[in-house]
């Protein structure tokens, strides 16, 4: 018990008008401690000046009431981050308050969360809005973004119509929109790239490059190309994707990938074969022209290019003889021209423009003449000294009319015929690796037999013998992890099927470590 300060004496009393202690005995206010301890738990008296739940005098606010005050503003500013509507910010805090039971909540997973359910919002409208952009946003990573977006589709339960699929081509509009490297461009360049890009993402999907993979490389790689066929030639990979918050080294691997594609659809051209990827760009003009040409080609059975609706080769002749050319003359390299491209095309006709016709034609003369001047094509140096055609010399190269320069459905990207119809890089990637595997069965079965009859095994070393130089060569027989499995699998009588589908550790739990077990 607290004693007086001037008779010590244990007489206190509160007094009632000023709420301090006085004493009994001498009537001394006491000045040392103003509260009065609490008995009785927590339904007993409280603190004359202090009360429970508050921060101070004159305020009463709750924790509850703070830590919401404090989740808005947060939700806010990570609207404000990612550049949404106010109103994106209002659905947030409703999707949020669902979820929490109007609870909300404090701390980093809060932050992810706000993130998470700004994503799921953004792609019930449809809207593309990368999970790398958000995740930066927010200041967390991808994968955990990523994990929390799902329990947020899991907990209110969304199925695909109204959880539709990720859109990449409005995400390459967004990304060229909100881009800083093409702000500076004129509004027709921007709607030609637009366009451009639209038609090479949709061919990406068809070319399933897309298929099982981050979409935003895809789109850096697209960028990149439709820039360098628009003479924008300060962007690079390495700046776009920085942009973007992606990996540099995956966007330069997709955009290796479209070049490889391109020279493939490229080798149905007269000059296909002198298609690669390293003067494919000098070439993608052309190549993209003459598969905007093939998807816009009516079925088989109606006319084809030499017909109403294609191209007079008559008129693009007569253009690089002379309008006063010789009618004969002319009627012979028509032919001639016709049987070219046949050759080249088959029966899928190509409906490029007379302008580019005209080049090609032209500059094929040219050749002919120097090579009849100089004695023919005999040389190789002189081969390797002839110039192409310049596609970029085509004026209006691109038209922009078919239908993949437009937003469509999977079902109707599929449907359309550019030239180029592949199997997906996975499946074969997986076809390449069976074989591998194939071939490590069999040199493992071909130890294991010269082990168990080591009288038929001639040598240690696989001695291969060239069937033009005649030379015999050795090769050490190096053994890696992959091979010893191989072994302990064939050893434990798995079927070499099963052992060609690559799952070794499945198999090791089945038939090597669980042998015994009945």
């Amino acid at each position: 018990m607290p004693t007086c300060a001037s008779c010590n004496s244990n007489s206190l009393s509160a007094d009632t008008s000023s709420g301090r202690l006085c004493c009994s005995d001498c009537g001394l206010l006491q000045d040392f401690d103003n509260l009065v301890d609490v008995y009785g738990g927590v339904s007993g008296p409280t603190g004359t000046f202090i009360r429970l739940g508050t921060s101070g005098e004159g305020t009463n606010y709750q924790y509850r009431e703070t830590k919401i005050y404090e989740a808005n503003k947060l939700i806010d500013d990570v609207t404000l981050r990612l550049n949404l509507a106010p109103s994106r910010g209002d659905e947030i805090k409703a999707m949020i308050g669902r979820i929490t039971e109007g609870e909300f909540g404090q701390g980093n997973w809060f932050n992810v969360l706000i993130g998470a359910c700004a994503y799921v919002i953004m792609r019930k409208d449809s809207k593309s809005l990368p999970i790398a952009e958000v995740a930066a946003a927010i200041g967390c990573d991808d994968y955990e973004l990523g994990r929390m977006i799902m329990r947020v589709v899991d907990f209110l339960e969304l199925k695909k119509p109204d959880f539709p699929e990720f859109d990449i081509v409005r995400l390459f509009e967004r990304t060229l929109r909100n881009s800083r490297r093409f702000s500076s461009l004129g509004g027709s360049v921007r709607e030609r790239m637009r366009k451009q890009g639209i038609f090479l993402v949709q061919c990406c999907i068809k070319w399933f490059l897309t298929t099982g993979r981050r979409p935003l490389p895809v789109v850096v790689a697209v960028l990149v190309l439709v820039a360098e066929l628009n003479g924008i030639g300060d962007v690079s990979i390495q700046e776009c994707a920085k942009e973007v918050n992606v990996v540099v080294n995956t966007c330069r691997l997709r955009y290796r990938e479209l070049l490889e594609a391109l020279v493939k659809a490229a080798q149905v051209l007269p000059w296909g074969k002198d298609v690669n990827v390293k003067n494919v760009l000098r070439h993608a003009p052309t190549v993209i022209q003459y598969m905007e040409k093939k998807c816009m080609l009516e079925p088989r059975g109606r006319k084809d290019c030499e017909g109403g609706g294609g191209i007079d080769l008559r008129d693009v002749v007569r253009e690089c003889l002379g309008r006063n050319g010789d009618e004969d003359e002319c009627a012979t390299e028509v032919e001639e021209l016709k049987k070219v491209l046949n050759d080249s095309l088959g029966r899928d006709k190509m409906k490029l423009s007379h302008e580019c016709l005209a080049m090609v034609y032209s500059k094929s003369l040219d050749e002919m003449e120097s090579c009849k001047s100089s004695g023919g094509f005999g040389a190789v140096h002189e081969r390797e000294e002839r110039q192409y055609f310049d596609p970029h010399d085509c004026t209006e190269w691109w038209n922009g009319k078919s239908e993949l320069s437009k937003k469509l459905m999977l079902k109707n990207i599929l449907e359309k015929d550019v030239g180029l119809d592949p199997m997906p890089p996975s499946y074969d990637k997986g076809l390449k690796a069976c074989k591998r595997r194939r071939e490590r069965i069999n040199a493992a079965k071909h130890r294991i037999h010269k082990i168990m009859h080591p009288s038929k095994a001639h040598s240690d070393a696989c001695i291969s013998e060239d069937a033009q130089t005649g030379r015999k060569r050795k090769r050490k027989n190096t053994l890696d992890w992959e091979d010893l499995i191989i072994e302990t699998l064939l050893l434990h009588q798995v079927k070499e099927d099963e052992i060609e589908k690559g799952w070794y550790n499945n198999l090791l739990d089945l038939h090597v470590f669980n042998s015994g077990v009945v």
